[in-house]
């Protein structure tokens, strides 16, 4: 990636890079929708978050599938357009649309945890990762029943499949998307620690 002490010249399209990618994950989807459909505010219910696991909780699957879908491509746009102007660009970008989701300026930065975004990002970035990642999250969400765990751990091993498949590079930018969810799951790990967190049920209700 880019050093951020270099020249003006050389940085600052990068910078506007990551600042535009920031913009379009700052975009809440989950909110934008409920509201749309009539169901307020998504932050009064539930866990109080954006995602589509919240929106999941109004009973609307299919508005909880296009948050999904929505926040997930943001990410992926968001990286697919910075490609075109090099890997160090698209990096940025995918960095920069995580924070958005996680800490978005609309919203005085209280976000959503960044899951679906950064499978967006990881999709555009090196789509095997993303594959990966999505398998790993179906595994472990089966058999712990956890979802909060399904998503610290497949998206913690990303930016150790990125060396592998793409170099330090990517894997640094891995571990920083990473990291933010981690920050973002704060309050799950907690609730972990305590034998406190909500199991998913298969059942039907």
């Amino acid at each position: 990636m880019p050093d951020p002490m270099g020249t003006l010249e050389y940085t600052w399209p990068f910078y506007a890079g990551f600042l535009l990618a920031y913009l379009l994950g700052s975009i809440p989807f989950g909110l934008v929708l409920t509201r749309i459909s009539g169901l307020g505010d998504i932050r009064a219910i539930g866990s109080h978050n954006i995602g589509a696991t919240n929106v999941l909780r109004t009973g609307r699957k299919g508005l909880a599938a296009a948050t999904l879908l929505l926040d997930a491509g943001k990410g992926a746009v968001a990286v697919a357009v910075a490609w075109q102007f090099g890997a160090d660009m698209a990096l940025l970008a995918a960095i920069g649309a995580v924070l958005g989701h996680c800490f978005p300026i609309w919203l005085r930065f209280k976000g959503g945890k960044g899951v679906a975004t950064a499978i967006g990002v990881w999709l555009a970035l090196v789509p095997d990762v993303a594959v990966i990642v999505c398998g790993l999250w179906l595994l472990i969400a089966g058999v712990f029943r956890y979802s909060s765990v399904a998503a610290l751990v497949s998206l913690a091993a990303a930016p150790l499949l990125a060396w592998h498949m793409e170099g330090p590079q990517f894997a640094e930018a891995g571990g920083v998307i990473a990291a933010v969810i981690w920050l973002r799951h704060h309050q799950n790990i907690r609730r972990l620690l305590k034998g406190e967190e909500t199991r998913i049920s298969f059942k039907k209700k």
